[in-house]
């Protein structure tokens, strides 16, 4: 059936149904604008685990999505759709996890790679599987890109969207970052992992057409992280103590907005950490930290980004890990949502 008749067919206003893809939306990866791709993995996470299960959690959460977006027109005929959530890929993950988990135990007691074999051998693994997991990504992206679709990643934990950022340079000449995230992200080798969530962007600045890293909600780092975003030019940051601290003396939400959207070049590519957010909407997250946005304030941001003729070439939405309930998962997958129609919209896609 063709997306045509697909639209057609199908009522945005009743109940999602499970025979259909993410949101209840009748499309499929073939026929869809933007394509999400899955990773559940969560093998470097120093904190709580959970994340590798956030994937299933916000798919199954979607189905609860309302479609009516008031800022994009006939939002759900621009055409969404997620890939299958490997089974391969979370049971390497969980493995490895253990495996980590051993690891890092060992290194908070003071225990160090060089000195240790049986740590030297589950970093040198645990770095090798995350490569793969990283070409594999690339791979997954560029077949998606090569076919006209724009991408979105769905973690996981904050180290999966690297091979995005590397696809993505292969791409694009230049385009900038803009980091959603209560964490900097800009450690090297976290703990030993070379890929590590918490090295995240310290990887992405190896990519050469990263033109620019702008953080924003940043309230948890180390020196060696402040150190790099003093020295860097290609990194500006919005702590989240300034950005309060502009807000109580008077600054508005929009205005601050301007300054963070004036920094960044006309592509961006758009990276959320959902910890980004206050902890009482993302309370089982892996590290989750006091301060935070809400989420109307992100979604403005996103919409300001829009509105400025910001191109949103792909985006990743990251560290969702669901509890006894559906609350994470729920915030996550209306989060979702809303980005990936303001995504397809600074792309020019249009309803059909």
């Amino acid at each position: 059936m063709s997306k045509e008749n697909k639209i057609a067919q199908f009522n945005p206003n009743d109940i999602g149904s499970a025979d259909n893809n993410i949101f209840g939306l009748p499309f499929e990866p073939a026929d869809a604008s933007l394509v999400i791709i899955p990773v559940p993995w969560e093998v470097t996470v120093s904190y709580s685990a959970g994340t590798a299960d956030g994937p299933a959690a916000v798919y199954d959460a979607s189905y609860q999505v309302d479609l009516y977006d008031p800022f994009v027109e006939d939002a759900w005929k621009l055409g969404i759709a997620m890939q299958p959530v490997s089974k391969k890929i979370k049971s390497t993950s969980n493995k490895l996890r253990k495996k980590a988990e051993k690891y890092i135990d060992m290194y908070a007691e003071g225990k160090s790679a060089e000195k240790n074999a049986s740590m030297k051998s589950i970093k040198n693994e645990v770095d090798e599987a995350c490569k793969d997991l990283n070409k594999w990504v690339k791979k997954e992206a560029l077949k998606q890109m090569d076919k006209g679709k724009i991408v979105a990643l769905l973690g996981g934990d904050h180290s999966t969207p690297l091979g995005l950022m590397q696809a993505l340079a292969e791409k694009h000449e230049s385009y900038g970052i803009l980091q959603i995230d209560a964490h900097a992200d800009l450690r090297d080798a976290y703990e030993g992992f070379e890929f590590s969530h918490a090295s995240i962007m310290f990887n992405a600045l190896k990519i050469e057409q990263v033109s620019k890293l702008v953080q924003v909600g940043i309230r948890d780092y180390c020196q060696d992280e402040k150190d790099i975003i003093d020295s860097s030019k290609r990194v500006e940051t919005f702590f989240d103590s300034d950005i309060k601290t502009q807000q109580y003396e008077g600054k508005s939400w929009t205005k601050i907005c301007d300054d963070i959207i004036g920094s960044l070049p006309k592509k961006v590519y758009l990276s959320i950490d959902i910890d980004g957010l206050d902890p009482k909407l993302c309370p089982n997250t892996g590290t989750p930290v006091p301060g935070g946005f809400e989420f109307e304030q992100v979604v403005y941001l996103i919409k300001k980004m829009v509105e400025a003729k910001k191109q949103i070439i792909a985006f990743d939405i990251n560290e969702v890990a669901p509890g006894k309930d559906e609350w994470d998962a729920n915030v996550g997958a209306r989060l979702l949502y809303k980005v990936s129609n303001m995504c397809l919209l600074s792309n020019g896609v249009k309803a059909t």
